[in-house]
């Protein structure tokens, strides 16, 4: 009889377990890492970069054990969120996730997924995070650490820059392939043929092409262009602007290591091409013929030297915290 009970309560209890996996299965929740991997893989083929609700981050990020690595971009893609940085970041991290599902090096052992802040804020508040985008990398053993998250001011967030940074912490290395971009060649071919037609136009007077002065303002344009940042944007990426600490807009990035797109534009005409001028009006001043003309350019080009040279070195020192030099500005 005893023989009996205990053969029946281990068949209703095989029963209890069977029937509760089938039901978590059918639920979508994956239990083994074949199951996880097996979906991870399915959902990959559909599209580059997978979409994590708090579920799925538990299911396939917390759970443990892990034999693949997962690469999250968290953002809030919301326009109601003016996140206008996490748009470009979007397009770059879908542009590599792109690259490693069509490349040779493409395996189940790495993962694209994205969390977005209106569809997961769990996620956020779980993590303690309170900024975007954020790009993590997870290992596939182990908890991540502070190099498994990516610096963006440093490094910034092009395809190129997450490739390397995905390269050091997993040693998969990404070659980027990006869409094809024909409007550099469409604007470098209607350059050339408005400059060939202005040059036929003006075949028979090209007097101006010796004129020194209008050399030298194009060469103080590419000049202004290059040290105040503008090939630094062309790499990087940069925001037109972004919000300050507190809370309103910020058009100077507080950070050495960074620099927004306004603020190349203020260094460049606020500042060097002031400077400039003034040089220029005091150089002038000793050629001029009469005496009170010339000492009236002497005049402004100190004031405007003084002036923005102290705005320039202003801004330096808002940047490079510690440093100890000021002019008229603090």
């Amino acid at each position: 009889m005893k023989i009996q009970l205990i053969f029946l309560s281990f068949i209703v209890l095989s029963c209890i377990q069977w029937l509760s996996a089938n039901g978590q299965r059918k639920s979508g929740s994956p239990q083994t890492l074949g199951e996880r991997v097996q979906m991870l893989s399915e959902i990959n083929n559909k599209r580059s970069v997978l979409k994590f609700n708090l579920q799925k981050f538990r299911d396939f990020v917390k759970s443990s054990p892990r034999n693949y690595s997962i690469v999250i971009m968290f953002t809030a893609l919301a326009p109601a969120r003016q996140c206008s940085i996490c748009r470009h970041a979007h397009d770059e991290y879908t542009i590599l996730a792109n690259s490693y599902r069509y490349s040779q090096a493409y395996s189940n052992n790495l993962f694209f997924a994205m969390v977005d802040f209106d569809e997961a804020s769990d996620v956020f508040q779980m993590l303690r995070m309170n900024t975007a985008p954020v790009f993590m990398h997870f290992p596939a053993k182990g908890k991540p650490k502070a190099a498994d998250t990516l610096d963006i001011q440093r490094t910034g967030y092009m395809a190129e820059s997450l490739a390397k940074w995905i390269q050091e912490r997993t040693d998969i290395q990404i070659r980027i392939f990006r869409p094809p971009n024909y409007s550099g060649t469409i604007a470098v071919l209607m350059l050339v043929s408005l400059v060939g037609g202005f040059l036929y136009m003006r075949r028979n007077n090209l007097e101006f092409l010796f004129n020194k002065r209008m050399w030298g303002v194009l060469a103080l344009t590419f000049c202004f262009a290059m040290i105040s940042g503008q090939m630094w944007n062309h790499i990087r990426g940069p925001p037109l602007m972004h919000r300050g600490a507190n809370g309103g807009i910020a058009y100077i990035h507080g950070s050495s290591q960074a620099q927004l797109v306004i603020e190349t534009y203020i260094i460049m005409f606020l500042s060097d091409a002031m400077i400039v001028l003034g040089m220029i009006l005091i150089t002038e001043a000793g050629q001029q013929s009469d005496q009170r003309k010339g000492r009236f350019m002497a005049i402004i080009g100190l004031i405007l030297v003084a002036i923005f040279f102290s705005e320039i070195l202003s801004i330096f020192r808002s940047k490079a915290q510690g440093y100890p030099y000021s002019f008229l500005f603090k």
